[in-house]
């Protein structure tokens, strides 16, 4: 057996060597970005103020500089300027929301300024008080996020993304960031690498407030709390590679995956590789009200 698998091993690296260019490039690629995993955890770097006991005072100091400060960012304040025109649109149905709460939906969810926002949100909550200037457009959202929750029954959600997630059930995590879901399961352009269903208590449905309303978006605050109730491995995986059963060892060190065929419960999330099921386990916020009382 051991001989066997010693002239194996050569066959399969002549076999990866007389391969195109373009199939080698292709098979590191796949197996590197099958590497690139995004643990579950509670995003302790977070920008996580929800200013509960200082919301009238944040609005003050918004109104009055925040929103001037924020704007100096050239990809903001073009954002900020499309995010007006989007705002006069829209009739306000909610009691509390103003024409700013507006705005900063608009901006949010036009997807100019996500991506930037989002990973300042989720990664600078050291540098809170000094070098990150979006606290305007932070409280806004989650100023709205409370006003469209009011007390409301706990919503369940979906979350789609292209990225491949690690956790653990029974582990507590936070989203860490403004977590976009929707009422919606079939929202695939948003990926199938690792779904999400989640039972939310904090966010709120933006409603006709989104720039794309079909949606139904459910925005999820950064503070939020889950706890992992279940994992669902992949419902059905393949390889791309079509000369797999070429690299199959008989020790299994090389070998790439074949079809694994599972079966998923989920009504709608049925091409998900891997599914997390999330309950709401409260909040927890460290920055709170940090802005005000400095």
């Amino acid at each position: 057996m051991k001989g066997n698998m010693l002239i194996l091993a050569p066959l399969c690296l002549l076999l990866l060597w007389m391969l195109p260019v373009d199939s080698m490039g292709n098979i590191f690629i796949k197996l590197q970005n099958m590497e690139q995993v995004i643990p579950l955890n509670m995003a302790e770097d977070s920008v996580d103020d929800m200013y509960f006991g200082c919301s009238k005072q944040m609005m003050k100091k918004v109104k009055q500089y925040k929103i001037k400060n924020m704007s100096k960012d050239k990809e903001f304040a073009d954002a900020w300027k499309k995010a007006k025109k989007c705002a006069s649109k829209k009739k306000i149905r909610d009691k509390g929301l103003t024409r700013e709460h507006l705005k900063a939906i608009c901006a949010f969810t036009s997807n100019d300024i996500y991506q930037t926002f989002n990973d300042a949100v989720r990664n600078d909550g050291k540098n809170y008080l000094s070098s990150f200037n979006f606290q305007a457009l932070h409280f806004l959202l989650t100023s709205a996020i409370q006003i469209l929750n009011d007390n409301q029954p706990c919503l369940t959600a979906y979350r789609r993304t292209k990225l491949r997630f690690e956790g653990q059930v029974n582990q507590r995590i936070r989203f860490g960031s403004f977590a976009s879901s929707s009422r919606k399961t079939g929202l695939t352009d948003f990926g199938h690498e690792t779904c999400f269903q989640i039972k939310t208590c904090s966010g709120a449905p933006l409603k006709h407030y989104s720039v794309y309303e079909s949606e139904q978006e459910i925005l999820i605050p950064p503070y939020e709390v889950f706890v992992i109730t279940e994992k669902i491995e992949h419902q059905s995986i393949s390889s791309s590679y079509p000369h797999e059963e070429l690299l199959i060892l008989p020790n299994e060190m090389f070998k790439i995956p074949k079809k694994i065929q599972g079966k998923n419960k989920i009504d709608g999330l049925s091409d998900c590789k891997l599914i997390y099921i999330l309950e709401s386990a409260g909040a927890k916020s460290t920055l709170n009200c940090k802005d005000v009382r400095t």
